[in-house]
């Protein structure tokens, strides 16, 4: 038994069965309607249907029985066989596939004028399309053209530019699969496909490199020769260990901004850059070198003024921008002027002060340009350093 309170409606239909009235229940009078709502709640009995049963099992109570599935694999032995469970490749393989977690693609929204900082927070976050004029203006400023394909062999390492100008002539370079014999064939390593007797150049161009070294006495500049040391020898230790400090990339092959004779000492730039290069060492860059000379001799007013009148290397006048007699010093009993030039011929300081009668005991280059000999290298013959990009700059190169 439960105790419910009626509706207005059930409550007078009771009431009129229990008590009728001439009139019919929907023509009662309001009056009547009221009282009745006014009156205690009525017992009801409610009973409940029986819940449904279940659909039993078209087995019964038996147990689920697995279903067999034959694997047909082919076993070491090369012959096919009939098992229960999947190849261990497959399970392996599965398990691989569960255990990644697949990237959900996230769709772009675009930013609306009236939308709120969130929005303007995600929107930012998103990488935008670049527009048309965006990537023209990126493929004609930013991204590097196409190079001549001796001059990307160069950069790769495979050989110097003359070199490898001579390695096109003689038809030992494929590009895509085609013999080039022109050095001048604009090539993008990043897409083109290039051979070097059968050896795949690698897309990936190694790092552009620049060092300063204090070349010893005895070593030559050229990396050409073998019956003589090179100065690119001295950096055997730190090539050894390119791949640990690099790995995936590529070796640069070094070679020499310029030359100094193997006689003289002093300070000499290595990289792998040869627009760099080229740049230093062509006569119009103009960049002062200052040498410090240790000659043979005193040194009167007469040699000094010879040697600023200057003399004939290579079939043209060349005068050097200064000379200066340095002061003495206790542990050099010898003479030594400062003479800068500017034009860097071939034994071009050696000359002058050859032509001023004096003999040249020994020669050492302090200074290229606005970047001089560091004093930590001073001392240490065979050491390098590798420059900043504040010291590029003094040496008059914009990258």
């Amino acid at each position: 038994m439960a105790s419910v309170a009626s509706s207005p409606i059930s409550f007078a239909a009771s009431f009129l069965r229990t008590k009728p009235f001439p009139l019919s229940p929907r023509f009662l009078p309001i009056r009547t309607l009221r009282c009745a709502l006014s009156s205690e709640p009525i017992e009801f009995d409610i009973s409940f249907a029986p819940p449904k049963p279940t659909p039993s099992s078209p087995r019964g109570n038996t147990a689920f029985q697995q279903l067999f599935i034959p694997w047909i694999v082919r076993g070491e032995d090369g012959k096919l066989k009939v098992q229960s469970q999947p190849p261990a490749h497959l399970i392996h393989a599965l398990a691989d596939a569960t255990t990644q977690n697949p990237k959900k693609k996230v769709k772009k929204k675009k930013p609306q004028a009236s939308s709120s900082s969130s929005a303007v927070t995600s929107s930012s976050t998103s990488e935008p399309k670049l527009s048309k004029a965006a990537r023209r203006y990126y493929n004609e400023n930013i991204k590097e053209p196409p190079q001549r394909l001796s001059k990307v062999l160069a950069a790769a390492g495979v050989a110097s530019r003359r070199t490898s100008e001579e390695l096109i002539f003689d038809g030992k370079v494929t590009v895509n699969g085609s013999l080039c014999t022109t050095p001048q064939t604009r090539v993008d390593p990043t897409r083109d496909i290039i051979y070097v007797n059968g050896n795949r150049v690698p897309k990936k161009l190694p790092p552009k490199v620049y060092f300063a070294l204090n070349k010893p006495k005895g070593y030559i500049c050229s990396s050409g020769e073998k019956e003589t040391k090179s100065v690119v020898s001295l950096f055997d230790e730190f090539m050894a260990s390119w791949d640990k400090r690099n790995p995936g990339t590529p070796k640069p092959r070094l070679f020499t901004v310029g030359r100094l004779d193997v006689a003289t000492t002093g300070l000499i730039i290595v990289t792998n850059d040869g627009d760099f290069a080229q740049k230093l060492s062509h006569p119009s860059s103009s960049l002062p070198k200052e040498y410090i000379t240790t000659v043979a001799g005193d040194v009167h007013k007469r040699h000094l003024m010879a040697i600023s009148e200057g003399t004939v290397v290579e079939g043209v006048h060349c005068v050097p921008d200064s000379v200066e007699l340095m002061p003495k010093q206790h542990d050099i009993p010898r003479a030594r002027l400062r003479i800068v030039v500017h034009e860097g011929r071939n034994h071009e300081v050696r000359e002058l002060v050859k032509n001023a009668g004096l003999e040249v005991y020994s020669l050492k280059r302090v200074r290229i340009g606005g970047f001089r000999l560091p004093s930590d290298l001073g001392d240490g013959l065979g050491k390098h350093v590798e420059l900043k990009q504040s010291e590029l700059k003094a040496l008059g190169w914009k990258s």
